[in-house]
């Protein structure tokens, strides 16, 4: 079973986009998939349902932070590396889905109640959202793959 199949697990097992994504990659990293899950719980249907970024997005962000960010005044290489990982992903990311921000990729605001039902009542938050943590993992394994 893949990474993607996991994060999507997890996800359709009701946890947040941005939870599903970071805990996937927590544990190699160092962190428990719990304290992962509930560090992610805000981030996910684009902040707090603010129409923001994307959960899944956020996830792998922080992902790549726990692997490279900073965690030494004066590291700034590691910001460096943080922030170009970071450019990538979201490069990557909205050329296969067009957007980082959850209005833009789902069509709805959902900071609006009326249009968070709406997009519930779709289906999109199983069919799109579950396809953007799918994304989401496979573009952070490509990228955490690549020799630094």
């Amino acid at each position: 079973m893949s990474r993607s199949d996991d994060a999507e697990r997890s996800f359709m097992s009701g946890f947040t986009c941005s939870a599903a994504v970071f805990s996937t990659f927590s544990e190699e990293l160092g962190l428990d998939a719990e304290t992962a899950k509930k560090i992610a719980c805000g981030f996910g249907a684009g902040v707090s349902k603010t129409g923001n970024m994307c959960g899944a997005v956020s996830g792998a962000i922080m992902v790549i932070g726990l692997k490279y960010g900073k965690s030494r005044a004066g590291d700034n290489e590691a910001t460096d590396t943080t922030r170009a990982l970071t450019r990538e992903f979201i490069r990557k990311f909205s050329a296969r889905n067009g957007a980082i921000n959850c209005t833009a990729l789902l069509g709805y605001d959902l900071s609006n109640p009326e249009d968070y039902r709406k997009a519930a009542a779709s289906g999109l938050f199983i069919t799109s959202c579950k396809g953007y943590v799918r994304d989401a993992v496979e573009i952070l394994d490509g990228i955490l793959s690549q020799p630094r």
